[in-house]
């Protein structure tokens, strides 16, 4: 069974995403990770701004994913992949569609013959349009801002909730307007609002969804 979850920045996605694999006994497949991987490989042997440079670092890189870890061929790039700088420049790989093409293939072949629980914008709609399970998670933009200020100031980094909201407000914008893989709930996607809720109320509500399917 495929448990897609889809949703913003800030959402809580690979948060609960993780927990809720955990308790199913799924895999989890964190694919915005993917992204930020082949993001930071980019900006240390390529040109984000080439086209052809960055397709050739995506298909040449190995991209693995452990239990809350990240490896680019072997190198552990958990932390590095976090910062804000991948975050800015994450864009330039998530709206080129050959980039994406090649991360699509990558997550469909991880996932195939597994139960999987699988987090990012697309999953849902261009990932996996066939899976069973389909959840749109959210939350408003001032929630999912001051979530991120949370997760920054956790990583020693000091940032304004507003700083971060404009930010945030600019990526939902190119999220939204991408030709390929753009953000936006499946026909057939559950939503839920996080706001007020604990993680722990988010992962036994869509545990309960899962279930249900």
């Amino acid at each position: 069974m495929i448990v897609t979850i889809d949703g913003p920045a800030g959402a809580g996605k690979s948060t609960v995403a993780r927990e809720l694999a955990a308790r199913l006994g799924y895999l989890f497949l964190d694919t915005g990770a993917m992204y930020r991987a082949a993001t930071y490989a980019v900006m240390q042997t390529g040109d984000l701004q080439n086209q052809k440079s960055r397709l050739a670092v995506t298909r040449g890189i190995q991209i693995d994913l452990g239990d809350g870890v990240v490896f680019v061929d072997g190198d552990d790039v958990t932390g590095p992949i976090r910062t804000a700088e991948v975050t800015e420049n994450i864009h330039y790989l998530a709206d080129d569609s050959s980039v994406r093409a090649v991360l699509v293939d990558r997550q469909r072949a991880i996932a195939n013959g597994q139960s999987v629980v699988t987090e990012g914008r697309d999953q849902g709609t261009v990932a996996f349009p066939e899976a069973e399970c389909k959840i749109f998670l959210t939350a408003s933009p001032q929630e999912r801002a001051r979530r991120r200020q949370a997760e920054r100031a956790a990583r020693g980094e000091e940032v304004s909730v507003d700083d971060i909201r404009a930010a945030q407000e600019m990526r939902d914008e190119r999220d939204k307007s991408r030709l390929v893989g753009a953000l936006k709930k499946a026909g057939d996607a559950v939503e839920v609002v996080t706001d007020g809720m604990t993680i722990e109320d988010v992962i036994a509500s869509l545990e309960a969804l899962v279930q249900k399917k």
